[in-house]
């Protein structure tokens, strides 16, 4: 067997031996700042990182580290608190194991979520941008030779995003009062903020939000022919007419996330309800 579908077996038996016997309905990710909707689910069952066979650990400001099993909206799901990024110098196939371990685990629709700038002006602090599309200036996960107990070796990207999803959130979102952005979400090696040259560059070859995640995930889960719903909470404006004295902060992005992730949450809930 592939070593790397060992691994993926070896970790997905792990967490059933820890949650039980379950199917979930949906998978989730969790981005900097927005692991509150962990709080959310009911029964959980909590599994950390480092305890999981080779699942590497969150360093990430905002990303707690834990695996978790349990209901939300009235269905089965798993979630991650916290994901992994290539800036923390994990290699692709770590980056994204556990969307793997996932569709091993069983699910059928994947959630994503992540903190992003805003290139759009249209875009302000504390907005939810739905994802329609992507462009990935990261190393593609795919690369190597292909796994083909999960996909096809050229899977189509035609619909990253499950427009039957995109369409569902629209209508949950009229229905409880949230006014949802949508756009394209552009994804660099970080893990330095971007140049205000390069906010302009990622405007002008249509990107709306820019971060360091999502996409490889995105990518995998499609290779999985798995349907894929992202949520970017706009945590800053990445504009290129900075005063002078402006500073990007970290923290400042992790707690812009906090405040708007109450609108995320309510979003996930209700879709996944609805599923």
């Amino acid at each position: 067997m592939d070593e790397r579908v060992k691994k993926i077996y070896e970790a997905a038996e792990y967490i059933k031996g820890k949650i039980g016997d379950v199917k979930p309905l949906a998978g989730i990710v969790l981005g900097s700042g927005l692991g509150k909707l962990a709080e959310l689910i009911e029964d959980p069952i909590i599994v950390p990182y480092r305890e999981i066979p080779h699942f590497p650990t969150s360093t990430a400001v905002g990303h707690k580290g834990n695996f978790i099993s349990g209901r939300l909206g009235g269905k089965q799901v798993v979630a991650m608190q916290g994901r992994f990024h290539y800036y923390e110098g994990y290699t692709m196939e770590y980056v994204t194991l556990p969307i793997r371990v996932m569709k091993v685990l069983g699910i059928d629709y994947l959630f994503v979520s992540n903190a992003a700038g805003g290139v759009n002006y249209d875009f302000k602090v504390g907005d939810l941008m739905v994802i329609n599309d992507h462009i990935n200036l990261l190393p593609n996960p795919l690369i190597g030779p292909n796994m083909e107990e999960f996909g096809t070796r050229f899977p189509d990207m035609t619909h990253p995003y499950s427009p039957k999803l995109c369409e569902m959130a629209n209508e949950i979102a009229s229905e409880v009062g949230i006014a949802l952005k949508k756009g394209t979400y552009l994804a660099s090696t970080g893990p330095t903020y971007e140049t205000p040259a390069e906010y302009k560059y990622f405007r002008t070859i249509g990107a709306d939000a820019v971060g360091m995640s999502t996409i490889p995930e995105v990518i995998v889960a499609r290779h999985c022919s798995i349907p894929v719903f992202g949520v970017s909470v706009i945590t800053n404006e990445a504009h290129d007419d900075y005063a002078p004295d402006y500073v990007n902060d970290g923290d400042d992005v992790v707690r812009a996330a906090d405040e708007a992730a109450d609108k995320m949450c309510l979003l996930f809930t209700k879709m996944i309800g609805r599923l």
